[in-house]
């Protein structure tokens, strides 16, 4: 899925300029960039989330198998990478959430949801649940963050 390809050096607001944590949302997004790029030499792109729809309504499905949740907040943008040998499918979402699918291609490989919450914004009511921890990052400030492993089977999209 060709996309516009982010910076971590030069961090911008497009795409995301509807959060009312927009800063810190393009923050979060350019940390993961860094993330990519530094451990796998991968440039993170992203693409609006309605030209990923199949993308979105597998991440969705993921949530609402596994832990019964939808996320009332709309998708703004969706990232898939494909790095050695794991799928990372995120997607960043108007509220500030930034929400990531880790899918190991290997049978019987590591699969988990990574939330993470930008500066500024309240845990939304669907994630009250989770307890989060922070991180702080130079790109996004403090990041609060939580997983769950995925314990079902979820047919990948037709192209990922």
């Amino acid at each position: 899925m060709p996309g516009q390809a982010v910076s971590f050096t030069d961090v911008s607001t497009e795409g995301l300029e509807s959060s009312p944590v927009t800063e810190a949302l393009a923050g979060l997004r350019a940390n993961e960039a860094r993330y990519f790029h530094t451990k796998y030499k991968h440039t993170f792109t992203v693409v609006p989330a309605a030209e990923a729809p199949e993308t979105l309504a597998w991440v969705q499905e993921i949530l609402r198998s596994e832990r019964d949740m939808v996320i009332a907040s709309p998708a703004l943008e969706v990232s898939v990478n494909d790095v050695e040998g794991i799928l990372w499918v995120h997607v960043f979402h108007e509220s500030g959430l930034a929400l990531n699918v880790l899918w190991t291609r290997e049978e019987g490989g590591k699969r988990a949801v990574g939330l993470k919450l930008s500066e500024g914004m309240e845990v939304p009511e669907e994630l009250g649940a989770f307890r989060f921890a922070r991180q702080k990052s130079k790109l996004a400030g403090t990041i609060r963050g939580s997983f769950f492993v995925i314990k079902g089977e979820h047919p990948l999209p037709e192209g990922l």
